[in-house]
């Protein structure tokens, strides 16, 4: 089927002027309409991409834990850490490094049943702090599959936190290259 210049000048008319005829039900149905559309994208976009919805939940509050919002700035949670963390493992090819978190956050609940009989996020935030001082115990020299994720999961925390726009501007306080007025601000070896 071809589409001759004209039919194609005609169709575009028709639908620029669409919006202009009937603006009643018709547009507040296509506001609606667009509204929705958009909560749907925001929706796929923060869905998780790599782990489950549980697991994503657990990675989000450990890290939290790991960077929690102070008065200085706001925490893992605010910077997005965990949405880094899943898109990171998402575009990963290293498929060991995949089995490593699934197991790893695995380990985490196992270790909060071990400690309070129950899951990591059923906890009360003592026991879950409890959970992670655990595992942060072993971290010089991890010998459970815990104490191995940590090392992981703190590496991978920090990481994603202060390469986001919080943690470079809100924590670090960054302000781009400017000019330094007055004395020189860098190192001096004297």
């Amino acid at each position: 089927m071809t589409v001759t210049r004209r039919e194609m000048l005609a169709a575009t008319a028709a639908a620029l002027a669409a919006p202009l005829v009937a603006p009643g039900a018709a547009g507040a149905a296509g506001a609606a309409g667009a509204a929705g559309a958009a909560q749907a994208a925001q929706a796929a976009r923060m869905a998780p991409k790599f782990f489950t919805a549980p697991e994503f939940a657990l990675l989000d509050e450990l890290s939290d834990l790991i960077i929690p919002t102070d008065a200085h700035s706001p925490g893992a949670r605010v910077a997005g850490v965990a949405t880094y963390i899943d898109l990171r493992l998402a575009e990963s090819l290293d498929t060991d490094q995949q089995a490593k978190w699934h197991s790893g956050l695995a380990a985490v609940d196992t270790l909060s049943q071990e400690l309070h009989g129950k899951a990591f996020l059923q906890g009360t935030p003592e026991q879950r702090l409890a959970v992670l001082t655990k595992m942060a115990a072993g971290e010089k020299d991890p010998k459970t599959p815990a104490e191995h994720f940590f090392q992981q999961l703190k590496g991978w925390t920090v990481r994603a936190y202060y390469s986001s726009k919080v943690g470079i501007h809100a924590d670090q306080q960054y302000k781009g290259n400017v000019y330094q007025r007055g004395e020189y601000a860098g190192y001096d070896a004297k």
